[in-house]
C-alpha cells in the first residue's frame, strides 16, 4: 500500500467527499448525462412545501431536535430510555455515556430496513410497531434484558465479548421472528455485530481505555480528541469509519482500507485511485448524529453538525422519486429489483444526498433560518424522513420505497 493510496482511501471516510461526489453526481444528471435517472428540479419547489408542511404539523413552534435513534426511542410520548437511564445510579456522566453509545451504536446496526410485513409486539402497550421504530424498540428492550451485556448485574451495556457471541436465534428470539413474521437480512445483521465485537475487542486502545472493551468505549476516544470539549460533528463521523470501517461485509477496498458504504458509479471520474467511487455512509452517518446529544449530556460541544450530510436512504431518495424531482428513464425500472451496488441505486442515493442540500436551502429560505440554526439533522427529522414515508403510503398500500432494492440487512 502506498501512501497515495492509503491517503485517496482515507479521503472517502469523510462527509465532505460524500457531499462533494455527490453534487458532482447531481451537475451530471442537470446536465442530463446519467443512465438512469433524470433530474427536474422544476418539481423541488412542491418537495419544499410538502417537507414543510409536513414539519409544521409535527413541530408547530419548529422546535425540531436532531434527526436520531433518539426520537425512535419515544412511544406514545413516553421516552423509554430515559425511563431507564434517569433511574439508574450512574458512576458519573461518562459512564451514562458509554450506555448511551453503547445502546446508540447496536440499535443503529440492526436498523437497515426490515421489510414491509414484520412487526414487534410491544410487550408493554400490546401495539404491533414495524419497520424503523418497531427495530429501535425490540434493540432497546434486547438491551435493557442484558442481551448484549458481559456482565450479569450490569444489563445496560453491550461488550465486545458478548457481541462476538451473539447468534441467529438470538436475534430471532428477540426480533419476534417467525414464518409469518419475516425480517429482512437477519443473518446480515448477526454478522454485522459479530464483526463489531471482534474490532472492538481488536482495538482497546480505543474502546477500552476506561473499561473492558465496549462500544461505547468509542465516547473516551471521541473526548480524548476533544479540543477545550468542542469537537466537530464530520470527526464524528470520520472516527466511527475509521475505527469501525472493518466491520462492514467485504465491498469495496482501497490500498487495504475498506471503504464501507462506498460504491461504483460509472459516470464519475477522477485523475487518481478513487475514480468512480461515490462514498455514502448512510449508517454511519446516521449513527453520528444520533451520538450527539450522548455528548451534549456528558457535556462536550459538538460544532458543525451541518458538516455531515443528508441520509441517501430509502424514505428521502423516495421522496425525490414521489415527488416528481426524479424520474426514471426507462419507467420500467420501477417494477425491477436492483441489487444496493447497481449503478441505479448508487445514482438514486447520490443524487438523494445533493438534493437534500438543495431542497435545505430553499426551506431556510422559507422559514427565514440559516444552517446552523436548522441544520440538515433536524431537516431530515421534521421532515424529509416523514414526507417522504407519508408519500410513499400515498402511493403505495405497503409504503414501500419507489425503487425496489435487494437489501442484506446492511444497507439500508
Amino acid at each position: 500500500m502506498t501512501a497515495d493510496t492509503s491517503a485517496d482511501a482515507l479521503s472517502l471516510l469523510t462527509a465532505k467527499a460524500v457531499r462533494t461526489r455527490a453534487h458532482r453526481l447531481l451537475e451530471i444528471g442537470l446536465n442530463g448525462q446519467l443512465r438512469h435517472f433524470r433530474v427536474n428540479l422544476g418539481r423541488l419547489d412542491a418537495a419544499v412545501d410538502l417537507v414543510l408542511a409536513t414539519t409544521r404539523r409535527a413541530y408547530p413552534a419548529f422546535d425540531v431536535p436532531f434527526h436520531s435513534r433518539w426520537r425512535h426511542f419515544v412511544v406514545g410520548g413516553v421516552d423509554r430510555w430515559a425511563a431507564l437511564a434517569d433511574v439508574k445510579e450512574w458512576r458519573g456522566g461518562k459512564e451514562r455515556a458509554r450506555a448511551e453509545f453503547d445502546l446508540a451504536i447496536v440499535s443503529v446496526l440492526l436498523d437497515a430496513g426490515a421489510g414491509p410485513s414484520w412487526r414487534y409486539r410491544d410487550p408493554s402497550t400490546g401495539a404491533r410497531i414495524g419497520r424503523s421504530e418497531g427495530l429501535a424498540l425490540a434493540s432497546l428492550d434486547m438491551f435493557a434484558r442484558g442481551v448484549f451485556s458481559a456482565k450479569a448485574d450490569e444489563p445496560l451495556r453491550a461488550d465486545a465479548t458478548a457481541l462476538g457471541r451473539l447468534t441467529v436465534a438470538d436475534l430471532r428470539t428477540g426480533f419476534q421472528i417467525a414464518d409469518d413474521n419475516p425480517l429482512v437480512g437477519l443473518e446480515g445483521r448477526v454478522g454485522l455485530l459479530r464483526r463489531l465485537g471482534e474490532q472492538v475487542s481488536a482495538a482497546p486502545q480505543v474502546f477500552a481505555r476506561e473499561d473492558t472493551a465496549r462500544p461505547g468505549g468509542l465516547f473516551d476516544h471521541l473526548a480524548g480528541a476533544a479540543e477545550q470539549g468542542l469537537i466537530e460533528a464530520p470527526t464524528i463521523l470520520s472516527e466511527l469509519l475509521r475505527q469501525l470501517g472493518p466491520i462492514w461485509p467485504s465491498r469495496i477496498t482501497l490500498g487495504g482500507i475498506p471503504l464501507g458504504d462506498c460504491w461504483r458509479h460509472p459516470a464519475l471520474k477522477t485523475e487518481d485511485a478513487t475514480s468512480e467511487l461515490v462514498p455514502l455512509h448512510k449508517l454511519s452517518q446516521w449513527l453520528s448524529y444520533s451520538l450527539i446529544e450522548p455528548m451534549q449530556r456528558a457535556g462536550l460541544q459538538v460544532t458543525d453538525i451541518d458538516g455531515l450530510t443528508g441520509l441517501a436512504e430509502y424514505r428521502n431518495g423516495g421522496l425525490f422519486v414521489d415527488a416528481g424531482v426524479l424520474e426514471f428513464r426507462d419507467p420500467a425500472d420501477a417494477q425491477r429489483e436492483h441489487d444496493v451496488a447497481s449503478a441505479l441505486v448508487v445514482e438514486w442515493r447520490a443524487l438523494t444526498v445533493a438534493l437534500l442540500d438543495r431542497l435545505a436551502d430553499l426551506l431556510r429560505q422559507c422559514v427565514g433560518l440559516d444552517a446552523v440554526s436548522l441544520p440538515l439533522a433536524k431537516i431530515l427529522e421534521g421532515g424529509t424522513w416523514a414526507a417522504g414515508r407519508a408519500m410513499a403510503f400515498e402511493r403505495r398500500p405497503d409504503g414501500s420505497p419507489p425503487v425496489k432494492v435487494v437489501s442484506d440487512g446492511t444497507v439500508f
